[in-house]
C-alpha cells in the first residue's frame, strides 16, 4: 500500500516538479532553503490526521486557479520554517 507521503511525491512527480526543487526565505537576513521532499516529509512526522489534510490541501491547489503548487509549497514551507524556528528561540 502506497504511503500518503509517496502519494504525495507521487503528485508532485506527475506535474513535472522535481522534489529536489527548493525554496528560498528570507528571514530577518538568513537565507534558509526548503525542498519539496523535505517539506513533505517534515508534515509526515506529524499525526495521520496532518498528513491527511496536507495530502487533500495539495490535491486542492492543483484545481485552484492562481494558487498552484508552487505557491502551496511556498506557504507551507513558510508555515512549516516558521514553527521550526519559533520552537528553537523557546528553548
Amino acid at each position: 500500500m502506497r504511503t500518503i507521503a509517496q502519494e504525495c511525491k507521487d503528485i508532485i512527480k506527475r506535474e513535472g516538479i522535481n522534489l529536489s526543487s527548493s525554496i528560498e526565505y528570507d528571514v530577518n537576513g538568513v537565507l534558509h532553503t526548503l525542498s519539496m521532499e523535505w517539506i513533505i516529509d517534515a508534515y509526515m512526522q506529524a499525526s495521520q490526521e496532518t498528513h491527511q489534510v496536507f495530502l487533500d490541501a495539495l490535491k486542492l491547489s492543483l484545481e485552484a486557479k492562481g494558487m498552484g503548487i508552487d505557491k502551496f509549497f511556498e506557504d507551507m514551507g513558510q508555515l512549516i520554517l516558521m514553527t521550526h524556528l519559533s520552537e528553537k528561540l523557546e528553548v
